[in-house]
């Protein structure tokens, strides 16, 4: 990983009935809006497997430097998916932006 690059991790889970149409259709949306802002990079979606925590799925991302991260934060389509449909469908989350440790 390059040195200044971040990885933003957010896991969540969804208001929506597990399995259900709605539930399928957030994760694509999410994909679609949030992997098509230009400085994203290696956009992932993830589905938790394991029963020690109570989230569900899972966005990852990779930016290449804090400015890159702060342009996506402030991007129209970010801020979009945020107000519309993250805080309307979402039900819980935790978000983690980290960089690599060196010592």
């Amino acid at each position: 990983m390059k040195d200044d690059a971040i990885i933003h991790s957010v896991i969540f889970s969804l208001k929506h009935e597990k399995g259900s149409s709605a539930e399928q259709r957030f994760l694509e949306d999410g994909r679609a809006a949030l992997s098509s802002i230009p400085t994203v990079k290696e956009f992932q979606v993830f589905r938790e497997i394991s029963p020690k925590n109570t989230y569900d799925f899972g966005f990852s991302m990779r930016f290449d430097s804090r400015e890159d991260y702060e342009a996506y934060n402030a991007h129209p389509q970010h801020v979009a998916f945020v107000r519309d449909r993250w805080d309307q469908e979402v039900s819980q989350f935790l978000e983690i932006d980290y960089a690599g440790y060196e010592h």
